[in-house]
């Protein structure tokens, strides 16, 4: 396994979360709650975390995966949530 994260500076870190899930759902048993995500995708697994004045967001693929794909598919969906502010600053970090 090998995961990402990146922590978003944003003030809607909660409404993009859900927003995103909601986006989701339709396809994939997403769960979540207004601060908390888990988003298991054929790429891999996207879990956000939404603070006051952040949103964290973690990527995890499996041996083989494509984790800057995977990044990239997340990254694409929240600037779309988040086009008032888009891009959004994604920082990815290693494990």
């Amino acid at each position: 396994m090998t995961t990402s994260t990146a922590t978003v500076p944003t003030e809607h870190a909660s409404r993009y979360l859900q927003q995103l899930c909601k986006h989701w759902s339709h396809k994939f048993e997403v769960t979540f709650d207004a601060n908390h995500g888990s988003i298991p995708l054929p790429l891999g697994t996207a879990v956000l975390d939404a603070g006051p004045d952040a949103l964290t967001v973690a990527c995890t693929v499996g041996e083989g995966g494509d984790l800057a794909r995977m990044q990239q598919v997340v990254t694409e969906h929240l600037d779309r949530f988040a086009f008032r502010e888009a891009p959004l600053p994604f920082d990815w970090k290693a494990g």
